[in-house]
Parts: structure tokens; C-alpha cells; sequence
């Protein structure tokens, strides 16, 4: 179903999934230019509500915001949005009871990770996706209390090192994935899938 979140300065559009006894949510911070459209990340949703999880694709930009190059990269007023998306889940009567993960794709796993350093327990669960947890400082990084789990493709090698860096700076029960000959997109046969099952299983593990 569609839903609009209003936020402080926007309203936000966004797609909320509900499978009959869903045992958790998953809510997704999009990458700079991407929405909550992406054929990626739809994929990935559909993989986790096959598996009993909701889901809110969101768009944390209006489609102003969006033409703006620099709001895309703002990294601050992503998660603050965010932040509004996972009180409003808090508080509906239909997702209030569920746990909630994040998952974050490039520039959004930063929004993500800030978020959920923020939140502390509330979070259950961060999965990253070919993602910039770079963007979040490593003082962040350390206050997060969610299980982590980043996911990078062994062909995007500057992304992979700077999923390294990051990873030593967090102190949560975490993992990190490379899947070799994938890129940025994981767009080669096969990687998406790989992407998609990596994240059901973390989420089984941490949001069930």
C-alpha cells in the first residue's frame, strides 16, 4: 500500500508491504538518486517478503528535494528523515509491535547506520548493500548496537576498502560479505540474488 509520512519539512512517499503475520519490518534508505522505485531494492524487498518480512520502501527526498545534487548527499537530513519514518512505524497500530531493521544501499547505509546509532536497541538489524558506511564517523559507527552485516562487490575495490575501514570501527556483532566478480550494482547474473539471500538470512537471524 502507499503511504505519506509527514516529516518536518516534507511529505514523504513511500510503499509498505504487509505480509499476514509478519514478524518484523525492514525499512530502506535508498542511494543518492535512486528512490523507492529501484528494481534492486524492490528485488530485494520481494525476496524478504517471500520470507514473512515487511517492508517500507521509502523515498527520504520529495521529488524537488531530489533535483538538488547536494541534498543527495546529505547525509544528515537523510537520517533525520529516517529517524521520522522509523517514530511514525513506532506508532502505527498495524507495525508498532514488529522489530525493525534498516537496510541501506550506498549513501543510504550511511543514513542508516547514523540512524541506528542514534536508536540504539530499537534497531534489531543493519544490512548494507554496496554501501558508505564512511560517511558516518567512526564515533558513530561505535555507538551501534544492531547486528551489521555489509555486503560489498569484490570488483568495486575502492568501496571495499572503505567497508573495511568501517568495519573495524564498529563494535556490534557484525560480518562482512564480499561477493566476488560483483560491481557496485551487483548487476552481473546471480550477484542481486546472492545480495537478497544474504540479507533474508541476517534478518531471520536478528529481526524473527
Amino acid at each position: 500500500m502507499e503511504v505519506v509520512i509527514a516529516a518536518k519539512e516534507a511529505n514523504l512517499e513511500g510503499t509498505l508491504t504487509l505480509p499476514k503475520n509478519a514478524h518484523g519490518i525492514v525499512l530502506f534508505s535508498h542511494g543518492s538518486g535512486s528512490s523507492r522505485f529501484s528494481p534492486r531494492n524492490n528485488y530485494v524487498a520481494k525476496i524478504l517478503n517471500d520470507a514473512g518480512f515487511a517492508t517500507l520502501l521509502l523515498d527520504l527526498l520529495t521529488r524537488q528535494e531530489d533535483l538538488d545534487y547536494e541534498m543527495r548527499f546529505d547525509i544528515e537530513l537523510l537520517t533525520a528523515r529516517l529517524l521520522e519514518a522509523t517514530a511514525w512505524l513506532q506508532q502505527s497500530s498495524a507495525t508498532k509491535q514488529m522489530k525493525i531493521g534498516y537496510f541501506g544501499a550506498s549513501t543510504g547505509a550511511a543514513s542508516a547506520l547514523k540512524a541506528a546509532a542514534k536508536l540504539g536497541k530499537a534497531v534489531s538489524a543493519v544490512v548494507s548493500r554496496g554501501g558508505r558506511p564512511d560517511l558516518a564517523s567512526p564515533e558513530e559507527l561505535a555507538l551501534v548496537a544492531a547486528p551489521t552485516l555489509l555486503i560489498v562487490g569484490g570488483s568495486d575495490d575502492i568501496v571495499v576498502e572503505l567497508n573495511q575501514e568501517a568495519f573495524l570501527n564498529l563494535a556490534c556483532e557484525k560480518e562482512m560479505k564480499i561477493i566476488p566478480g560483483a560491481s557496485h550494482l551487483f548487476e552481473e547474473a546471480g550477484k542481486l540474488e546472492q545480495v537478497a539471500t544474504a540479507a533474508r538470512d541476517w534478518f531471520n537471524r536478528y529481526l524473527a
